[in-house]
């Protein structure tokens, strides 16, 4: 894929950041009334009203008059400030799906790519499967493949925002180099700046589980929450994030929220980290579906065999749930959440046993800890590390939609095309773009 110029970087100004908060609350709430934009915003109804036209000429949103009068809101409920005035609808302010950020995530079974609209459409993507975990330069070089797939197949023409990548691992948040993703064999390896290097795009990197914290907090089961506890479980074991405050716990270097190697069990199997009785040795996705007898990847299987009830699954499916709570109780004692989602095959556990986890947890958890607490399985299904990553491809557009170069379709790889260098394709820092990403508008 072709290299790109993008625009140069301009200082934010005031009426740039309003136009932020407006496609930022139009992105994670919309279609929404330019008349509760007003109201939510708090700007006058004319400054609105000029931002929302800034942003229909970029192409960034459209706009729909109803109908009808009535009340019209995004897709949190029905809103209050519909109209406009007596007998004057207020216009529905929409997202367009032309406008996408390449969502990425990396297993040890499969690289996937997918096209994530500005209004949450995953437009379409493509898997590449392997037998053996890909190293950080043959993914590098599948991503680029699977982009250009994707996007000389598109039959919209699509403008891209940057590109976010999901890794299994902890992740620097400085420059996008992956210290450690154990199962992928990775170690200090570089992701960000060759993707970006070989796409001439901008890119970002993060914890896979990170991202889908921050998903299921904008679009999922921890809507609006702003203390929340997420974990993933998968072909690379139990990844963990933790939103605190409505702000993604990053830590010192972006390495909070390895939950998946919380100490649960004193006479536990050695963890590849070195450690003993980890919860993700313990609460394994290969051993529950070795018992169940189903393919690694085939959740609706691994559900409909849990539902059988057979012994020798329920005698695993009981010592993961007895380190699944131990797990939980740790993590709730340090941070608190008001809610718990579990991504992956945990989620197939908890929809299994019912309430039976959050019975457990708060049977072990001081009482005042438990009392708002609930656990859920994660509202984004499979999409959900899609959609977190496509965040993190949105973050510069969202930050300053003025100034923001939207790509067009690159030409497939190979093809040359005159270019000058950029820090348009630089990796920067996903600890700044969790941070804006956690502001409201």
């Amino acid at each position: 894929m072709a290299r790109l110029t993008a625009a140069p970087v301009v200082a934010q100004t005031p009426t740039r950041g309003n136009a932020a908060r407006v496609l930022r609350l139009v992105h994670e709430d919309g279609p929404i009334t330019r008349a509760e934009i007003t109201r939510r915003t708090g700007l006058n109804r004319s400054t609105t009203l000029t931002l929302v036209g800034e942003l229909v000429e970029r192409g960034l949103v459209h706009e729909d008059v109803p109908a009808t009068g009535g009340t019209t809101g995004g897709t949190g409920g029905t809103t209050s400030g519909a109209t406009a005035g007596v007998g004057r609808p207020s216009p529905v302010v929409r997202a367009v799906a032309e406008v996408v950020a390449v969502a990425v995530t990396v297993e040890v079974d499969a690289v996937t790519v997918a096209l994530v609209g500005l209004d949450g459409s995953v437009r379409d993507r493509a898997v590449a499967s392997s037998r053996s975990a890909p190293t950080a330069a043959q993914a590098v070089e599948t991503i680029a493949g699977l982009l250009d797939e994707l996007v000389a197949g598109d039959a919209a023409p699509a403008r891209i925002a940057g590109i976010g990548v999901a890794v299994p691992g902890t992740v620097r948040v400085e420059d996008g180099v992956v210290r450690s993703a154990p199962h992928l064999g990775w170690h200090d390896e570089p992701i960000a700046r060759p993707l970006a290097e070989r796409t001439g795009l901008p890119v970002r990197a993060t914890n896979d589980a990170n991202s889908g914290a921050w998903a299921e907090r904008l679009y999922g089961s921890g809507r609006g929450v702003d203390d929340l506890i997420y974990l993933n479980g998968g072909a690379s074991g139990i990844g963990g994030g933790v939103i605190s405050a409505a702000r993604p716990l990053s830590g010192a270097d972006g390495y909070a929220g390895e939950l998946g190697h919380t100490f649960v069990a004193a006479n536990g199997v050695r963890c590849h980290c070195g450690a003993v009785g980890c919860l993700e040795t313990e609460a394994s996705r290969d051993a529950l579906v070795a018992a169940a007898g189903v393919a690694p990847d085939d959740p609706s299987a691994l559900a409909a065999v849990l539902a059988q009830r057979r012994p020798e699954v329920e005698r695993v499916v009981d010592r993961q749930v007895t380190a699944l709570a131990t797990a939980l109780r740790n993590a709730i004692h340090t941070v608190n959440p008001e809610v718990v989602v579990l991504g992956g095959f945990l989620g197939v556990l908890l929809e299994h046993v019912g309430d039976r986890i959050e019975v457990e947890v708060r049977a072990q958890s001081m009482a005042a800890v438990t009392e708002r607490l609930r656990i859920a399985p994660a509202a984004l299904g499979a999409d959900v590390l899609l959609r977190g990553a496509a965040e993190l491809g949105f973050r510069d557009l969202l930050r300053d939609p003025t100034a923001a170069r939207l790509v067009p379709r690159p030409a497939p790889a190979g093809t040359t095309t005159a270019h000058t260098p950029d820090r348009s394709t630089t990796p920067t820092s996903d600890r700044d773009a969790a941070a804006e990403e956690a502001r409201t508008p």
